[in-house]
């Protein structure tokens, strides 16, 4: 099955964006007018980060948290003038050794969105819970979900490829989950050989297909026993894996399963963070890679979320009263230096 075009980003979808006008008019140089701007971050250096918070700072703007967007998509509470949100997805290490420091210097706040099951992982990619405790203590950042995992599936039973040395360059984030749900395990580059399907996010429609363990062990074995890394080194590297792998067995999941599977993150998610930091105030989430198929949406509100982040194709990438409360668009952090005021940039300018 191939993906879906709404849940594709890169290039194509940028031009789509920019030729249906879901760009709003502030990055051409207009007037902000009435929207709220959330922009959103991911692993950050001070040197990208402190310029675009100083620009928000020194233009006077105020930064808000998701209840304060709640208050004005669903009752038209008005943020007040120049409002925007500083959003930080994943909860990267940076975010308490580069951001915390630089939006406490210029007087912000910041929402993060923080995934349970990556803090505190053992490669120190993200923040510890004890950190993050801090971080929401502070009063700086309003700690909300990005569900339980972030979770990335198979999708078809149809191998893609395998494990090589180079999977360990693809992003932790993307790589899928393998075992059952409950054991949060991810499929590691140490694993070299074992079959690669088509990866889809768990927030999407798509039905996990589960491959047969049989089948990857008996790959990984092979490798072993054929020089190990040096074995990819082999231009028919990936044919003989092929021919050893055969066809891909597995299971394709029912659609109880899926629909389980998806309010499990969703509600597990913002259950954990609640116990984990003391409290009810995760109401709100940010969906991964902002994909949300029709069973993640049909959840939203029944695992007690308020709002929620995510893509949709054709919609404009501001906040303004009345708009759905789960459908909620950002724009990328380097659009901040957009925004009126003193030294400010351009779309075709920002980098």
């Amino acid at each position: 099955m191939s993906i879906p075009f709404g849940e594709r980003g890169g290039t194509a979808r940028g031009l789509l964006d920019l030729a249906t006008g879901c760009y709003p008019a502030f990055l051409f140089g207009a007037p902000l007018g009435a929207v709220l701007p959330a922009f959103h971050f991911h692993d950050v250096t001070r040197e990208w980060l402190e310029p675009r918070l100083r620009h928000v700072a020194e233009n006077g703007y105020r930064t808000v948290t998701c209840d304060e967007i709640e208050a004005w998509v669903v009752r038209g509470v008005s943020p007040g003038p120049r409002a925007v949100a500083l959003t930080f997805d994943d909860a990267w290490a940076s975010v308490y050794s580069v951001a915390w420091p630089l939006l406490r210097e210029h007087g912000l706040k910041a929402i993060l969105f923080a995934i349970p099951a990556r803090v505190s992982d053992p490669d120190g990619a993200f923040v510890t819970w004890e950190q993050l405790r801090e971080l929401q203590s502070s009063g700086v950042f309003d700690v909300q979900s990005h569900t339980r995992s972030h979770a990335m599936i198979f999708s078809g039973r149809e191998i893609t490829g395998f494990v090589t040395p180079d999977y360990v360059n693809d992003p932790i984030l993307e790589r899928p989950l393998v075992g059952e749900n409950a054991t949060t395990r991810f499929l590691s580059p140490e694993a070299l050989g074992t079959p690669l399907h088509e990866r889809r996010s768990r927030m999407s429609d798509a039905r996990r297909f589960l491959p047969d363990e049989a089948v990857a062990e008996r790959c990984r074995r092979y490798v072993v026993e054929h020089g190990g890394p040096a074995f990819f080194e082999q231009p028919d590297a990936r044919a003989q894996l092929e021919r050893v792998a055969g066809t891909a067995a597995g299971e394709i999941e029912g659609d109880d399963r899926r629909v389980r599977a998806i309010r499990d993150e969703l509600a597990d998610g913002r259950a954990e963070l609640n116990a984990r930091l003391g409290g009810s105030s995760v109401r709100h989430v940010a969906l991964p890679w902002g994909i949300a198929g029709a069973v993640a949406t049909g959840a939203l509100g029944e695992t007690g979320h308020a709002t929620a982040f995510a893509e949709r194709p054709l919609r404009r990438r501001v906040i303004a009263a009345g708009d759905d409360r789960y459908q909620l668009m950002r724009l990328n952090g380097k659009f901040v230096t957009c925004l009126p005021g003193s030294g400010r940039r351009w779309f075709f300018s920002t980098v």
